[in-house]
């Protein structure tokens, strides 16, 4: 397979990937992608090279949301020849599909029947809110390596330690994740990163604060490393992993969404075209079950990413990256 065909499916409230993911791959038509509902898409886009920075060796050839108005301008601004108002007809046309809902309380039922059909499938994260949801998805796939999930901050260089940092910090003690909006869909944002960076090992105990829409878990691992993740719940703030060592503490703050983006993709595309997957379901279970574990009650569920009536791209406004959508 040289060049997959995609189908793209959207979208979930405040998150703009229809649009980013679909520019990376197919380019953009400036004027139309001018009037995206999520300003730092067009903006970041703007500041990269096309078609030099696309990845061109693949195509996102089908949209469908929810709204066929949507979908039809989402098919404008990222050059996308088909837009599909019924799900079914997408299966056969397409080698491979990019789940861009942030929702996945919905994903088992829009990639069952993709995932049945043996199609590649690339859920947004996080792949499933418990272990339980991520079993039956996986129950769903002929092959386990048909599902890919991440969060792209995972391939954000930004964030990740240099060997003159891990020297300067000496044994690492803790590290301290902390993210805006609600812990069920931004929570992945800093445990993701945290987890693939450090590989800490099985949780020997942990527990969880809530105080109105923030959610904090905390976790000792086997290994003797500690973790707190916090989604505060604020429409506004940074995405940040702050390593704190026995010499020195350091904070690495997340700036650049296309860069972490464009990498998440072309791994998922790279599996599509070797027919394997680059995220196991060991390391997907383990991000799922810190998931779980800091999983607010009902009474605290929710917090900005449902109340949240302004599109944003990820962080907030007046913050450079903006992660082209609810990230």
């Amino acid at each position: 397979m040289t060049r997959p065909r995609l189908g793209i499916i959207g979208m979930s409230e405040g998150n703009g990937h229809p649009y980013s993911w679909s520019a990376i791959i197919n380019g953009y038509d400036p004027a139309a992608m001018a009037q995206c509902p999520f300003p730092s898409i067009p903006a970041y886009l703007a500041e990269r090279s096309f078609p030099q920075d696309q990845l061109a060796d693949a195509e996102v050839t089908h949209v469908w949301t929810q709204a066929p108005a949507l979908s039809a301008h989402i098919a404008r601004a990222a050059r996308i020849p088909n837009v599909v108002t019924e799900l079914p007809r997408m299966i056969d046309e397409i080698d491979a599909l990019l789940l861009a809902r942030d929702d996945a309380e919905h994903h088992r039922e829009f990639a069952g029947p993709f995932l049945r059909s043996g199609r590649h499938v690339y859920l947004d994260k996080p792949p499933a809110l418990s272990v339980a949801e991520l079993d039956e998805l996986y129950a769903l796939a002929p092959n386990a390596h048909q599902i890919f999930s991440c969060s792209a901050l995972r391939f954000a260089a930004e964030l990740q330690l240099t060997e003159a940092e891990s020297a300067r910090l000496g044994a690492l003690q803790r590290v301290v994740g902390v993210t805006p909006k609600c812990w069920e869909r931004y929570a992945a944002h800093v445990i993701d990163p945290a987890i693939s960076f450090l590989r800490p090992g099985p949780v020997a105990d942990s527990d969880v604060l809530s105080e109105g829409s923030s959610v904090r878990l905390r976790v000792r691992w086997e290994s003797g490393l500690r973790g707190e993740f916090e989604a505060t719940g604020q429409a506004q703030g940074e995405i940040a992993l702050t390593y704190i060592g026995e010499r020195a503490t350091i904070k690495k703050v997340f700036v650049d969404s296309f860069s972490a983006f464009r990498s998440a993709l072309e791994l998922f595309l790279n599996g599509v075209r070797h027919n394997r997957s680059a995220t196991s379901y060991e390391h997907l279970r383990e991000l799922v079950s810190l998931i779980e574990l800091g999983r607010p009650t009902p009474s605290v569920r929710g917090g900005s990413c449902a109340s949240d009536a302004t599109p944003r791209c990820g962080t907030p406004q007046g913050h450079r990256s903006n992660v082209g959508h609810r990230e």
